[in-house]
């Protein structure tokens, strides 16, 4: 085919997606990168503390795992803690248990559940509502709302089942996401996709077409269309290293309440210095609530599993995130509901609030591939790039 310019505006998991996926169809690509390092919220900070942007994790039954495992940019992965003695721990009625109720290991086996009811409401009909509110605030690991019941009981649904799946789906990039993002800016580089870092982008080029990786609200901006709303989070990012102690939980689940805390270290140990432990959380709090809500309940959490934690504390560090943790889908809605990718004149959207489906970054992922699919009106060979209408 005839090299065809394609420009991509967002230097993170879905700009690098689309820019790897263009050039290898032939295209040549520009990517514009507002800052002056690459990866959005996948970026991983420099050390002693090698933290994300929140807790991260790769599905290995997402699209997304052949695709990169296939270019060579999957490996090295850490290893999954499936050994570590004390393993996975749930806070459930004031106290840590070693399983869940059994009743949300039944709900999981449901394979559908409706679109245009809430998760809660449609749970309680299936078991008690104990063990409904208790599947409810498990799924805050893969939604990051302050009431994952009140969402679609289809959207919340696939999370639970995605999220309980046997082997654990969840694996890590090992050193951080950001060695995942260097090995994804190497390859377009090698593939001859320029990369401009500290570019920001405030005007559509009038060169089409034109791939738009950022968040939802800069897109908004830039595309000066003010449909590009879809309903997000706001949640409490915690960082918290501890001196290590044997015994101490890989992960604690909250089921009073949704809030997930993991101790990244036990499969990675590199992220901190020898002797310390990194642990980090995200909470969801409702749009009245404080960050200091959300400590809160870390704190529980902290507190029910990691005994002594403040007495070891060796550094601590809190955020808000506000509408940066993906998109969440309300009862009569669905991922066909959300902004569309082709916003027509040769403007494509990617990123983890658009019409693509997917759980957490399989949404940047999908979207990014039919983006460059509908851009350059080639079929992308990859199972992920089937129509959306039919997609899985």
């Amino acid at each position: 085919m005839t090299r065809r310019p394609l420009t991509v505006i967002g230097g993170g998991f879905a700009g690098l997606t689309a820019a790897i996926s263009a050039a290898e169809a032939g295209a040549t690509v520009t990517l514009h990168e507002a800052h002056r390092t690459l990866g959005g919220r996948a970026r991983t900070a420099d050390g002693p503390y090698r933290t994300n942007d929140g807790p991260h994790a790769l599905y290995r039954r997402g699209p997304h795992w052949s695709w990169l495992r296939q270019r060579g940019l999957l490996r090295p992965l850490a290893a999954l803690p499936l050994r570590d003695a004390a393993g996975l721990r749930f806070f459930h009625r004031g106290g840590l248990h070693r399983m869940p109720p059994l009743g949300l290991l039944k709900l999981r086996a449901h394979r559908t559940a409706p679109v245009e009811r809430d998760f809660l409401t449609w749970a309680r009909t299936r078991t008690d509502d104990a063990t409904a509110r208790a599947a409810a605030h498990y799924v805050g690991v893969a939604t990051f709302h302050h009431d994952p019941g009140s969402l679609s009981a289809a959207f919340v649904q696939e999370r639970l089942r995605r999220s309980t799946h046997l082997p654990p789906e969840a694996h890590y990039p090992a050193g951080g996401w950001g060695t995942l993002i260097e090995r994804m800016a190497r390859h377009a580089r090698d593939l001859g996709v320029r990369i401009e870092t500290g570019s920001r982008v405030d005007a559509l080029p009038e060169d089409r077409p034109v791939v738009v990786a950022t968040h939802l609200d800069s897109a908004r901006s830039l595309l000066g269309d003010d449909r590009l709303h879809w309903t997000g989070t706001r949640t409490v990012l915690l960082d918290l290293a501890v001196r290590t102690r044997r015994g101490d939980p890989f992960a604690l689940s909250g089921l009073d309440f949704p809030g997930w805390i993991e101790r990244f270290t036990c499969q990675d140990p590199t992220l901190a210095p020898r002797g310390e432990q990194l642990l980090q959380g995200q909470i969801g709090i409702a749009p009245d609530e404080a960050r200091a809500d959300g400590e809160a309940r870390a704190e529980r959490l902290l507190d029910a599993g990691f005994p002594d934690w403040r007495d070891r504390t060796a550094w601590r560090r809190t955020s808000l995130a506000t509408g940066r943790t993906g998109a969440v889908d309300l009862p009569g809605t669905s991922w066909r509901d959300r902004p569309a990718i082709d916003r027509g004149n040769g403007v494509y959207l990617a990123g983890d609030q658009v019409a693509a489906p997917g759980v957490l970054c399989e949404v940047s992922f999908t979207s990014a591939l039919e983006a460059v699919s509908l851009a350059l009106r080639t079929r992308l060979h990859h199972p992920a790039v089937t129509p959306l209408g039919r997609a899985r």
